[in-house]
């Protein structure tokens, strides 16, 4: 697999459309502190890391936030920096994802933030993917 991460918010794209309540995906760092962020801007209810299956493989087991007419917390996952052509910004050049209701996903040097905490702390860094 080339892009993990695009294959993560496929994955999550792909639950929401099909109304399930829980996914789980193989584990990384890097997909486990999406998820977390993902829970901490309320797009998820729950993100756990545990051993799953016959042989009991690390996986991230995420719990879909739906509203009362069944729709997800989400509108849309886009994947923006990608292994063919990464995308880095400044935090000046930060862009604002549906004026502020959406939000950015960076990998900074002081790890991954939203795009309001990294303008908040003034640091720009690779732009990994836009959530609504």
């Amino acid at each position: 697999m080339t892009d993990p991460i695009a294959d993560m918010l496929a994955r999550i794209r792909n639950a929401a459309l099909a109304r399930h309540d829980v996914l789980r995906l193989p584990s990384s760092k890097m997909k486990m502190a999406i998820a977390e962020l993902l829970q901490r801007e309320g797009y998820v209810s729950s993100v756990s890391e545990e051993e799953w299956g016959p042989q009991k493989r690390k996986t991230i087991t995420i719990t879909l936030k739906y509203s009362g007419a069944h729709q997800a917390a989400f509108r849309g996952l886009r994947r923006i920096s990608k292994p063919g052509r990464r995308v880095y910004v400044g935090y000046g050049d930060i862009p604002r994802v549906l004026n502020g209701l959406g939000v950015s996903i960076l990998s900074t040097s002081h790890g991954l933030m939203t795009d309001r905490e990294a303008r908040n702390q003034k640091v720009g860094g690779e732009l990994l993917c836009e959530v609504w």
